[in-house]
């Protein structure tokens, strides 16, 4: 069993920036892919980035390109999302995916963007 703790959320001003950590119990390279994803009450959880854990291939959605960037640190079990001008649409709450044979989801951290 794999543990993802996300922590780096919180209340930032419009044009602010952010940096969320995920921390693995486990190798992350026994998985994939790392990922996050948001959620807004209502509504579908949406990709944010994702990253393979050989390579370090990047995807980002649409929405985020240019603004948010995907990293990990592979001695630290640990991947990253820096977050810089963010923007109110951007409030949700943030997960952690750990994409293998079995996939693992952290509990998420809540990123307000309010003035």
């Amino acid at each position: 069993q794999v543990q993802l703790v996300e922590s780096g959320g919180g209340l930032v001003q419009p044009g602010g920036s952010l940096r969320l950590s995920c921390a693995a119990s486990g190798n992350i390279f026994s998985f994939g892919a790392m990922g996050w994803y948001r959620q807004n009450p209502g509504k579908q959880r949406e990709l944010v980035a994702t990253m393979t854990t050989i390579g370090g291939y990047t995807n980002y959605a649409g929405s985020v390109k240019g603004r948010f960037t995907i990293s990990s640190d592979t001695a630290k079990n640990t991947v990253y999302l820096q977050m810089n001008s963010l923007i109110p649409e951007d409030t949700a709450v943030y997960y952690c995916k750990a994409t293998g044979s079995v996939d693992y989801w952290g509990k998420g951290t809540l990123v307000t963007v309010s003035s």
